[in-house]
């Protein structure tokens, strides 16, 4: 629950529109709502200022339908990550105005007043066209939660002259989200491009030697450029919502 919709609630118990009870029985479930085989976090945005996210691997489609049912209820913008066609088959079943992002397996509910885009720009940059699902993700997420996003696509740096040719594009940006996975030299390189935090995700992309994005993620950590600070491997959403509460926390101090 947004503080906005909360003091919607509050508004209309003062008026009469609510009734006392009524209340009662919404803000019982705020802190968590006990679904069974989920406790879900009703109460994340009013402590972090960004929704609980469902991580959609591993749950059945009938678990994750279920879920996103009851955030979607609440009114806010609702998200679920990792997710295939049967769980989007089974959350259209029940929410039919969630949208589904099959690169990115991403799907997503807008909240119901939903502002446009305000916080940024921030640049989703990958290495390659092997890194766009991950760098979907990100850029998809960081949309939910009201970041602008500038797609910086196949720009590694076996052709240096294509990142170079983005540098107004990246001067732009407020905060860079990389995704590379082979040896993980691209965030080093926007790294020492940008006034911005760079957060670097490393991309389970890569031949033997890359050991699923361990290789990218090793070098990630080991950049030399300053600005750079890593995420788990393939974790676009991870880097998005680090972004987009960066950003947050900027606003707020401004």
């Amino acid at each position: 629950m947004k503080r906005e919709v909360l003091a919607e609630l509050l508004e209309a118990v003062k008026s009469g529109g609510v009734s006392t009870s009524d209340a009662l029985e919404q803000l019982a479930r705020l802190p968590y709502e006990d679904a069974g085989m989920a406790k879900i976090d009703h109460h994340r945005t009013l402590r972090l200022g960004l929704p609980e996210v469902i991580y959609a691997e591993g749950k059945t489609p009938e678990q994750v339908a279920e879920i996103f049912r009851r955030m979607a209820d609440r009114g806010g913008a609702v998200l679920a990550t990792r997710a295939g066609a049967e769980a989007w088959n089974a959350v259209k079943a029940q929410v039919q105005d969630a949208e589904y992002h099959a690169l990115a397996r991403v799907i997503g509910l807008r909240e119901r007043h939903a502002a446009t885009l305000h916080l940024g720009p921030i640049a989703v940059v990958c290495a390659g066209t092997s890194d766009l699902p991950v760098a979907e993700e990100a850029a998809v997420v960081a949309e939910y939660l009201g970041v602008k996003v500038s797609r910086i696509v196949d720009v590694g740096v076996a052709g240096l002259h294509r990142i170079l040719s983005q540098r107004e594009a990246l001067a732009e940006a407020r905060a860079v989200i990389v995704c590379a996975g082979m040896e993980g030299a691209l965030p080093s390189v926007v790294g020492g491009l940008v006034a911005a935090p760079v957060i670097a995700v490393p991309t389970s992309v890569g031949y033997g030697a890359a050991f699923g994005g361990l290789a990218a993620l090793l070098g990630m950590l080991n950049s030399c450029s300053p600005n750079v600070t890593v995420v788990n491997i393939d974790n676009g959403f991870g880097a998005a919502y680090v972004a987009a509460m960066m950003l947050r926390a900027g606003a707020k101090s401004a």
